[in-house]
């Protein structure tokens, strides 16, 4: 079928933080035609399911909620210029450049001198995480919840288990309480207690257990965890909220060819935000799962002063160095340098790690030397993000094998 085509300079894919800010700061400065689609028929991404405040302290200098917030990113990009269409769907890739969309108003082909990825991530649910047992109603993930309390004003149930004790499991016991759930646990796999306030406040968390079971026909029942220690135990509730665990949105990535990163599941990018793929960016939680929203914004707004420089006529680097890690470390995020290429925002990279670690140390090493070593001063923590600090930028090879981090 044949489809009409147009071309604009800069497409952005995706109206969450990332995208918005990217386009915001693209068309305020002049890049021409800056287009943002959204395939959900509201932009704003995850912060407009989130009712909790929060949102924009450190870059708008005042607390909001997750609505506002989003409100904010949108009146921002479309006063500074950008074109936003929501509703558009892209189908996939017909040239390195070239998109193709579909919507209500029909089929379209894109093309654009410069395309910044930003399509986020998503939880896995209950079935990716293989939890065996019946399929009763009262099983959601995170961003389920927020939707049916937040946007829908539905009641979700009375006794709730959140499964997770990373800050996005913390925002799940706010909603739960909010809408008049008991939380009967929060239960992790972490053999380590997590600081939290709320955990001052009498929410029950169990750590080194794992999710065996879900019963229930109709209404979910009750909740089988196994301890440590291989004890059992079923906890009755109505309602299972399953957090944290995020994948990049990389599936229009992966169609387009572009290399993926193996820690991440992201694209692999160096820290301009380049892809493999010349002309193509990649920012936000695409890259790395969930981090907060003014994360994702600040990158958003790093990445559209290298578009710019891209549509200048600057040279598309060919590779890069690889950053890997080593466990327990999971991922770094850029995962590619180039010595002379651009530090990373803020001066940092930033990594996770899969175990709680007591002011660890970090080190950067390349074919054997050692290029950095780090302590941090806190103690890193399961599930969060912990920085590198990037002095050590220029004293890699860029003729030499892969830069590893390790942590002990």
């Amino acid at each position: 079928m044949s489809r009409p085509g147009r071309t604009v300079d800069v497409l952005v894919v995706g109206a969450g933080p990332a995208g918005l800010a990217a386009a915001a700061r693209l068309a305020g400065a002049g890049a021409g035609a800056v287009e943002i689609v959204e395939r959900e028929q509201q932009a704003g991404g995850i912060p407009r399911h989130c009712g909790h405040g929060g949102f924009g302290p450190r870059e708008l200098r005042r607390p909001m909620s997750g609505p506002q917030y989003a409100r904010r990113l949108v009146d921002d990009a479309v006063r500074a210029g950008a074109d936003l269409r929501t509703g558009v769907t892209v189908t996939g890739w017909s040239g390195p450049r070239a998109l193709d969309t579909t919507s209500p108003a029909g089929l379209e082909r894109i093309t654009a001198r410069a395309v910044v990825l930003a399509t986020g991530a998503r939880e896995r649910p209950r079935s990716a995480r293989l939890v065996p047992g019946t399929r009763p109603a009262g099983v959601l993930t995170t961003g389920e919840l927020q939707q049916e309390v937040h946007l829908h004003g539905r009641r979700v149930g009375s006794r709730a288990i959140v499964v997770g004790a990373e800050p996005i499991a913390f925002s799940a016991v706010r909603t739960l309480r909010a809408a008049g759930v008991e939380v009967v646990a929060m239960v992790t796999d972490q053999a380590r207690r997590p600081p939290h306030p709320l955990l001052s406040r009498r929410v029950p968390l169990l750590t080194g257990a794992t999710v065996t079971e879900l019963t229930g026909r109709g209404r979910l029942t009750g909740v089988g965890l196994r301890h440590l220690d291989g004890r059992t135990v079923t906890v009755g509730c109505d309602t299972v909220v399953f957090t944290g665990d995020w994948i990049p949105d990389h599936e229009l990535a992966r169609r387009g060819g572009i290399p993926l990163d193996p820690g991440t599941r992201g694209p692999a990018v160096d820290t301009a935000f380049r892809t493999a793929e010349a002309g193509v960016f990649a920012v936000g939680n695409l890259l790395h799962g969930v981090e907060p929203a003014g994360t994702a914004a600040e990158e958003g707004r790093y990445v559209a002063d290298q578009v710019l420089r891209h549509l200048a006529g600057a040279t598309w680097p060919d590779g890069g160095l690889r950053l890997q890690v080593a466990g327990p470390l999971q991922w770094v995020a850029p995962n590619r340098i180039a010595p002379d290429g651009p530090r990373p925002l803020r001066d940092r990279f930033l990594l996770r790690t899969g175990e709680s670690l007591a002011r660890p140390v970090l080190v950067v090493s390349q074919d054997g030397r050692v290029l950095r070593r780090q302590r941090l001063l806190r103690t890193a923590l399961s599930g969060r993000g912990l920085h590198l600090r990037a002095d050590w930028f220029g004293r890699a090879d860029a003729r030499g094998g892969p830069v590893e981090i390790t942590a002990y």
